[in-house]
């Protein structure tokens, strides 16, 4: 059994811990309105983009004039993952549950003779991957000295994909990362970028049809690139709003456990003490007794 000593340690280092995780939680909820208000201003821009593409695509066709962004190589033998996580833990499950996406991905597209390669956005994918397909990590992208993400940070990750893809290193690109609902609800998303294919949502919203100068087959070499780069910048930001919602609910849950523990341990604390106080009066009676 501990003693009192060591139990009054023991108090003091978890309410040391308490007081951590709670100042943590306070900064990732500060820190969760500005990532949310971000990630919900930037989902309207990526779905026009993607519904103006779709315009465009339906427009051109599939033609000799089509970028090879929109229509691909014509193969799927090799694909790339874009695995985007946080730099940092301490936020529940939100890292691992994008990193089992990418393995359910990586293990279905094996077992069907296709050759994988990975692009490890943030650090926590990194480690996450790297013990099991090291081998397939082609590149890492480390933004743990970014403290504010710009369309820079995202463009830099996307002329990257574009020039592997003009290499002739992959044929179908996919983007992996997790979708901001609440702060209790994150979805780990994967989007495929290359070839560019729209979703359903820009799908039905390009219905009018317009006419394009210079050509649409010209604009859509300028506008696929971009939009590449802004689904990357989406889901970078729709990352952070889930870091810190993830991160906001796992520093609440660490609170209230350490003050479960607190109170456990002070109640131990009183009982041993009570214990102890209870046997020197025994034995002051006793010895007042045997004079």
């Amino acid at each position: 059994m501990a003693s009192l000593k060591d139990l009054r340690v023991r108090i003091a280092s978890v309410k040391a811990t308490q007081k951590i995780t709670k100042a943590m939680q306070m900064v990732a909820a500060a820190k969760l309105r500005r990532a949310q208000e971000a990630a919900e201003a930037a989902r309207p821009y990526s779905q026009r983009m993607g519904a103006v593409l779709a315009n465009i695509a339906s427009v051109v066709g599939e033609g000799a004039d089509t970028p090879a962004l929109m229509n691909g190589t014509g193969r799927e033998e090799t694909h790339l993952l874009i695995v985007c996580t946080a730099e940092r833990g301490l936020c529940g499950g939100f890292n691992a549950q994008i990193a089992r996406l990418a393995r359910e991905n990586i293990r279905r597209l094996q077992a069907d003779g296709k050759t994988v390669k990975i692009i490890c956005v943030g650090k926590k994918g990194y480690d996450a991957l790297r013990r099991e397909y090291d081998k397939l990590i082609i590149d890492r992208v480390d933004l743990r000295e970014v403290k504010q993400l710009g369309f820079a940070n995202a463009d830099a990750i996307g002329r990257k994909v574009i020039a592997l893809f003009e290499d002739g290193q992959f044929d179908v690109a996919t983007l992996i990362y997790s979708e901001f609902k609440s702060v209790i609800s994150q979805i780990p998303t994967a989007q495929q970028l290359i070839p560019a294919a729209p979703g359903e949502e820009a799908k039905s919203a390009g219905e009018a049809t317009y006419e394009y100068e210079p050509g649409a087959a010209e604009i859509l070499k300028t506008l696929i690139p971009r939009n590449i780069s802004v689904q990357i910048f989406r889901a970078l930001l729709e990352n952070v709003a889930g870091e810190m919602g993830a991160k906001m609910s796992a520093m609440d849950n660490a609170t209230r456990n350490a003050g479960e523990m607190i109170d456990k341990l002070t109640m131990s604390y009183n009982r041993q003490r009570q214990a102890q106080i209870t046997k020197e009066l025994i034995e002051i009676i006793s010895g007042a007794e045997a004079l």
